[in-house]
C-alpha cells in the first residue's frame, strides 16, 4: 500500500488483510476524547482493539477490564485505543453508562467507524461485509507503526486483558533482539536463545541446541 493514511469515508477501498510486520494503516477519526490521528502516537506502543457494537455485554466486560489495567499499559509506554462501527454519540452514551452503572471511567479514546472504513483497512471486514460481527480483533503496534501481533476472538468469548499485558511485555522483550520468549513467558522468567544456525554452533550448544533456555540478563 503506497499511502496507508486515509480519512474515514465510505469511498475507501480496503486493501488485503494486514499481516504481522506490515505498517499499520494510519487514520484520522473522531473519538470520545477528541480527534485522533493514529500516527501521532508514534514513539509509543499502541493496542488497537475493536468491538462490533456498543452496549454489548462481552465488550462491556472487556472495557471495564481495560480501564482498570490502563495504568499498567501506560507504564509500559502503550496507548490503548478502542474502535467500534457505532457513532460518537453512541460511544459517549455507552462510556457514560459504564461510569454510571459500574463506577468505572473509561480513560482511553473510543474511535467511531460508522462507515466501517477503518475496520476494512485493518482486514476486520471484507469490502462486501454488511455487519460488524467479525470486528473482534486486537492489533499490537510498535513505536515505529509496525504491526507486531494480531489476535481474533468471536463475539461470544471475552478477551483476556491479563494475557494482552503478557503479550505486550513479551513483544517488548524480544524487540531488543537478543532472545526469544517461551510459552507463557512473563518478565523474570527464563528466555530462549535463538537457535544455532551452523553445524559448529549446534555441536557447541549440545543436545538441546534447538531450545536452549537461559536466565534473562534483563530480569
Amino acid at each position: 500500500m503506497s499511502d496507508p493514511t486515509f480519512e474515514a469515508c465510505p469511498l475507501f477501498q480496503a486493501p488485503p488483510p494486514l499481516k504481522i510486520g506490515d505498517m499499520a494503516p494510519d487514520f484520522v477519526a473522531r473519538t470520545t476524547q477528541g480527534d485522533l490521528t493514529l500516527s501521532n502516537l508514534r514513539g509509543h506502543w499502541v493496542m488497537l482493539f475493536s468491538h462490533p457494537a456498543d452496549f454489548t455485554p462481552v465488550c462491556t466486560s472487556e472495557f471495564i477490564a481495560f480501564a482498570k489495567a490502563e495504568s499498567q499499559f501506560r507504564a509500559m509506554n502503550c496507548a490503548l485505543v478502542g474502535l467500534s462501527i457505532d457513532s460518537l454519540p453512541s460511544h459517549l452514551a455507552w462510556v457514560d453508562a459504564i461510569r454510571a452503572q459500574f463506577g468505572v471511567v473509561i480513560p482511553f479514546p473510543v474511535v467511531e467507524d460508522p462507515s466501517m472504513v477503518i475496520g476494512r483497512a485493518y482486514g476486520m471486514l471484507d469490502v462486501n461485509a454488511q455487519s460488524s460481527a467479525t470486528v473482534r480483533a486486537v492489533y499490537v503496534i510498535d513505536p515505529d507503526g509496525i504491526v507486531r501481533a494480531i489476535t481474533w476472538y468471536p463475539m461470544t468469548v471475552g478477551r483476556s486483558v491479563t494475557e494482552l499485558l503478557r503479550l505486550l511485555a513479551a513483544l517488548q522483550r524480544v524487540a531488543e533482539g537478543d532472545v526469544l520468549t517461551p510459552e507463557g513467558w512473563v518478565p523474570g522468567d527464563d528466555v530462549v536463545s535463538p537457535a544455532a544456525q551452523t553445524q559448529d554452533a549446534v555441536a557447541d550448544a549440545g543436545p538441546a541446541w534447538f531450545m536452549a533456555l537461559q536466565q534473562d540478563a534483563k530480569a
